[in-house]
């Protein structure tokens, strides 16, 4: 499942803060590693000669941290040549890792072309959107860290089957990690709406009243949430993956992120399409929050289409 590894860079130490994930990834997974250079307009005024000699210098960087390791990893670099100043990066990464067969991209949110332009539609943002295989982000405000640690990890559930996209790859990830995942479902607070009429006595927004749930529904409501996060840790556990769940409630974006913050995770998991994926990413949505407010690493995985399941 997870057999290729790409990293692209634009030559600036935020991209590279990457590499050390990358690194224990295709250590402990036994993961090809590739390393690509992607330019912008600017860098094709540049020589060539340049670009080749970053990459060349990152790579034998890279090799030296993997001869630490007793694991072998076979590592390549590639250089994307430009043919004119219109330039992609976001399509030539997708393309390439689609031509590749790539199983994971990491990548930082933040570097000449990162998340600082993410409402004007950076590589990153562009690369979450479009891309078919999981996508590893090393989120702004993340320090290089002495060593990386990919023993806990937290998975978001919003309930919906697209959400429910993650498990494979958080099953196959954790054995071979040999992680322990926490799952994370939030119930919303939620509200009856009804049409406005003037003998109710308040007014709601565009023309309807919204009342909270009674502490009795929500009791429910959480009921319901605690038996399917319990139904999805059993049948982690039953096929050996070392689990444990946490149920919270209140604003989905907001919860995660104090969970987040309280337990630490090595990374959290996301499904980029279900009650929380991109569909309403320009309206403030859950994974917009978490995304901007945190500093662990981020791996977004999109459902896959009926028919085109991957293997394990």
């Amino acid at each position: 499942m997870f057999n290729k590894i790409i990293v692209p860079l634009d030559t600036s130490e935020l991209s590279e803060i990457a590499l050390p994930y990358a690194e224990e990834m295709a250590v402990k997974l036994g993961a090809e590693l590739i390393l690509m250079h992607v330019g912008t307009p600017a860098d094709s005024m540049d020589k060539p000669l340049k670009h080749k000699n970053y990459i060349d210098k990152v790579t034998a960087r890279v090799e030296r941290q993997l001869k630490k390791s007793v694991a072998k990893v076979k590592l390549s670099s590639r250089l994307l040549e430009m043919p004119s100043l219109i330039v992609n990066p976001a399509a030539d990464i997708i393309d390439f890792a689609e031509s590749e067969k790539v199983d994971l991209i990491i990548m930082a949110t933040h570097g000449r072309t990162g998340l600082s332009r993410w409402a004007l539609g950076s590589t990153a943002n562009k690369v979450a959107r479009a891309v078919k295989c999981p996508l590893f982000l090393i989120r702004a405000g993340a320090k290089k860290p002495a060593r990386v640690s990919l023993e806990n990890i937290l998975v978001t559930l919003d309930g919906s089957k697209p959400g429910e996209a993650v498990l494979p790859y958080i099953e196959n990830l954790a054995k071979r990690l040999q992680s322990r995942v926490t799952l994370l479902h939030v119930v919303e607070l939620l509200y009856h709406v009804y049409p406005y009429s003037e003998g109710m006595g308040y007014y709601g927004s565009a023309g309807v009243v919204r009342v909270p749930y009674t502490e009795e529904e929500m009791q429910a409501s959480k009921d319901v949430a605690e038996k399917y996060i319990k139904d999805v840790n059993d049948k982690l556990a039953s096929r050996g993956v070392k689990t444990g769940y946490k149920i919270m409630m209140g604003s989905p974006g907001e919860e995660i992120i104090k969970a987040e913050a309280k337990m630490r995770p090595d990374f959290v998991v996301m499904s980029t399409h279900g009650h929380s994926g991109f569909g309403r990413w320009e309206h403030g949505s859950i994974a917009d929050k978490v995304l901007h407010a945190g500093t662990t690493p981020l791996l977004l995985v999109r459902p896959q289409q009926p028919g085109k399941t991957k293997k394990t």
